[in-house]
């Protein structure tokens, strides 16, 4: 699958650098010559002899020239994430172990060049030349990604740049940035475009999962659960992975997948271009970070759950639930949560008020169990919406280290020192709770 933006930025960089070496050659530059020899028929024959022009020595002596072009910078930063650099500069006859990432994206980019104008007397940039050398390019990538590929589309996500190359094989983009995605994956009709994540599994992942194709593709789905897990956590939006994705070995036909739960998403979570540095290091983190076996891992569990949910009167429950597993190990009847919440989420000068509206969801839980109608009332929408917000913000500061796992010791010191009223004393009985919920909502 080629990268057309990939292509642009290289062949953009192409032409601004035929433009400045064709102009050192009008300013009276030379491009040196070899004598090379060729031998004739027989064994007796004179060898024949030829000039050969060293336009790749050429090129790689003015390569600060060439770095400083403004169009060097897009065609680097592309060419960072591309997954078949290191094969790339193998297959040239560099060594990229010896040098750092972008000291390689340096060297391909004198690479490519050397390669689109070899042995030419000056630098006309030719079409077919170009295109075959940037064929060359994309095609050492099949030495380095897998057998496996596996497309999904991602809603509630909006990305503003074409492409988001995320860790090696695992890219986000727009569909019309990438050539040869699925038919079934692009959008149908206006306003309804979505960003697709494409995985390559192969052997470089250094995992049993790469040996066979089941086990490839069962590797493939939980990277992709790992990345809609970190998309969740980033940001408020409530992101969803298509309920079909697509899949096929080596450049054979795509086959339908299913991938993901499906469900509803709930509003729009943006990536900006200055997000995406924030976002590679967050997906980093959260992969390696994922908990296991324990409440904060049941949690997180049941928060994706709610994330899910077709109603908010569902994931209101679920993220009650994921709360009470982290603030409430006592129990519901201790009345502590909504206390320990605002504790941890609010400024002291906040907590009351955020108390009293984790009472409140409490109450339209309650009600929401007995068959009311209060979850579909815009001010119960808007604290069902604050509560998986909070969660969201507990698990995310855990996982990511600024929080220690400890909530409810954290919480509670917290609370003897602000001294405020605990949710126990605001709980009260149902009919409280109610008067509560009524100045809510």
């Amino acid at each position: 699958m080629r990268s057309l933006t990939l292509q642009a930025a290289l062949t953009e960089f192409a032409e601004s650098a035929a433009v400045l070496l064709q102009a050192d050659l009008a300013a009276g530059a030379e491009i040196p010559f070899e004598l090379d020899s060729r031998p004739t028929r027989g064994m007796t024959s004179t060898p024949l002899y030829c000039y050969r022009s060293l336009t790749g020595a050429f090129i790689a002596e003015r390569q600060a020239a060439l770095e400083s072009l403004p169009a060097r910078g897009e065609a680097a930063r592309r060419l960072k994430g591309f997954d078949g650099l290191e094969s790339y500069l193998a297959i040239a006859g560099r060594e990229p172990a010896r040098q750092t990432r972008p000291a390689r994206v340096d060297a391909a980019l004198i690479a490519l060049l050397q390669d689109v104008f070899d042995q030419q007397t000056d630098f006309e940039l030719r079409a077919e030349r170009l295109q075959t050398a940037l064929q060359r390019l994309e095609q050492s990538a099949l030495a380095g990604a897998g057998e496996v590929t596996l497309v999904a589309t991602l809603h509630g996500l909006t990305i503003t740049s074409e492409e988001i190359q995320l860790t090696r094989g695992l890219t986000l983009a727009r569909p019309d940035a990438l050539d040869g995605l699925p038919e079934a994956a692009l959008p149908r009709g206006e306003g309804r475009e979505h960003p697709v994540v494409v995985l390559n599994v192969g052997d470089d992942e250094g995992t049993e999962a790469a040996r066979d194709v089941r086990d490839a593709l069962s590797h493939g789905r939980a990277v992709l659960a790992d990345l809609l897990r970190a998309l969740r956590l980033f940001g408020d939006g409530r992101v969803t992975l298509g309920a079909l994705g697509w899949a096929r070995i080596g450049a054979g036909a795509w086959t339908p997948l299913p991938i993901g739960a499906g469900g509803r998403p709930h509003g729009m979570l943006v990536i900006t271009t200055e997000q995406e540095d924030e976002l590679r290091a967050f997906c980093s983190l959260v992969s390696r970070r994922a908990p296991e076996g324990n409440e904060l891992a049941w949690a997180l569990a049941r928060f994706e759950m709610g994330c899910e949910r077709e109603t908010p009167s569902e994931a209101l429950t679920d993220h009650l639930l994921a709360l009470r597993a982290l603030l409430e190990p006592e129990g519901p009847a201790s009345g502590l949560l909504a206390g320990r919440v605002a504790a941890l989420c609010a400024t002291p000068q906040e907590r009351l008020q955020l108390t009293e509206r984790i009472v409140g969801a409490l109450a339209i839980e309650r009600a929401a169990i007995a068959g009311g109608g209060l979850v579909a009332r815009s001010g119960a929408l808007e604290l069902v919406r604050e509560v998986g917000d909070h969660l969201r913000a507990l698990l995310r500061d855990v996982i990511c280290g600024h929080l220690s796992p400890d909530l409810v010791a954290l919480a509670d010191e917290l609370l003897l020192e602000d001294e405020q009223p605990s949710g126990e004393e605001l709980l009260g009985d149902a009919g409280e709770s109610e008067e509560i919920l009524d100045l809510l909502v």
